[in-house]
């Protein structure tokens, strides 16, 4: 008789986002939006976490406390995506120099278009009859 072993995995989810299990917590940190290495860095720090345990060997209480220290305490996932996208909104709608390149999907920043910027530009068109 064959038994089906089914390992039981403990799945941290915090603001929406399931974190690895086998990474160590610094790094399955940064996963959530918003959060870098150097915040994810001073919430172990603030809540007195090794950096180097994984997440699979954290107990449920501190699991909590994380979850706990991001919602109260930063913007994270939706609610930054959402706050981003109002922003960009408010500088197009005001016709902002900053808006109008947001507008025309060019690059934003004060970067070159004359070549490059194609990430904001897209694939290159070619324009018909022109030799040089």
């Amino acid at each position: 008789m064959r038994f089906l072993w089914s390992m039981e995995k403990k799945v941290a989810r915090i603001a929406g986002v399931n974190l690895p299990t086998n990474k160590r917590v610094i790094i399955a940190l940064t996963y959530i939006h918003g959060i870098g290495r150097t915040t994810a860095v001073d919430i172990a720090n603030k809540l007195g976490i090794d950096h180097a345990a994984r997440i699979q060997d954290l107990s449920d209480a501190e699991i909590l406390q994380i979850r706990e220290t991001i919602d109260s305490d930063y913007q994270v996932e939706g609610d930054l995506r959402r706050n981003t996208a109002m922003n960009i909104k408010r500088l197009m709608d005001l016709r902002s120099y900053r808006g109008l390149r947001h507008r025309a999907g060019l690059p934003v920043r004060g970067q070159r278009t004359h070549t490059n910027a194609r990430t904001r530009k897209g694939k290159a068109k070619p324009i018909a009859g022109k030799k040089k």
